[in-house]
């Protein structure tokens, strides 16, 4: 089994925090996204989508995207449980962690992806030839804001992003916040639920990894 993933970068990071806190090792293989090496043929050859984190199991299976990997994981290595224990629970915190992943990180990959001359003409992800879009940039710093005050007033009520547990959706969270730190956008002093709550879980073993 090996996970393809480039250690900069927010997605990436969400899988290895999730398998941190699983305890589980993976086999990893660097592929340099700002260099383009998950666009060149050697790597394209494993992934035509040219995304990354992506799994490859022993028999050769291809899984991409971080919530399909995280929940291959979930499913193989069950303890301590980041995903909810039952119906309801499952389905919340999946649904908290997708307002993470579209309303935070999405934003900030608009700002970083569109303001960056290394991908001037690789706007989406795994794609070269689109060419990057000034006015998303603007647009996306406004959804930051809105994501950081969305954040906070989330976590004026509960410890965690989703609840009273740590859960896959603080790992997105957090690697969201992470990543704004790229564009100059900290989460700033006047949002104190939700700085609260990054400095315990950025304390967290799982959280260097």
């Amino acid at each position: 089994m090996k996970l393809y993933e480039f250690t900069q970068a927010p997605n990436p990071r969400r899988v290895r925090i999730f398998l941190a806190e699983k305890g589980v090792e993976v086999e990893s293989v660097q592929v340099d996204i700002v260099g383009g090496e998950n666009l060149a043929d050697e790597f394209k050859a494993i992934n035509p989508r040219g995304v990354l984190p992506t799994l490859v199991l022993d028999d050769g299976t291809v899984i991409d995207e971080s919530p399909a990997i995280y929940r291959y994981f979930e499913l193989t290595h069950p303890e301590p449980p980041l995903m909810g224990t039952d119906a309801a629970s499952q389905a919340y915190i999946a649904s908290v962690e997708r307002h993470m992943e579209f309303d935070g990180i999405q934003a900030i990959g608009d700002v970083f992806r569109n303001s960056n001359p290394a991908f001037a003409t690789r706007r989406k992800t795994g794609q070269s030839g689109d060419a990057s879009i000034e006015g998303l940039v603007e647009q996306g710093r406004v959804g930051v804001e809105r994501f950081f005050d969305s954040l906070n007033a989330r976590l004026a009520d509960s410890e965690y992003v989703a609840g009273d547990t740590f859960t896959i959706a603080d790992i997105t969270a957090l690697c969201a916040v992470d990543f704004a730190k790229w564009i100059r956008m900290p989460l700033g002093d006047g949002r104190e639920h939700a700085n609260r709550w990054h400095a315990s879980v950025s304390a967290r073993p799982s959280a260097s990894a």
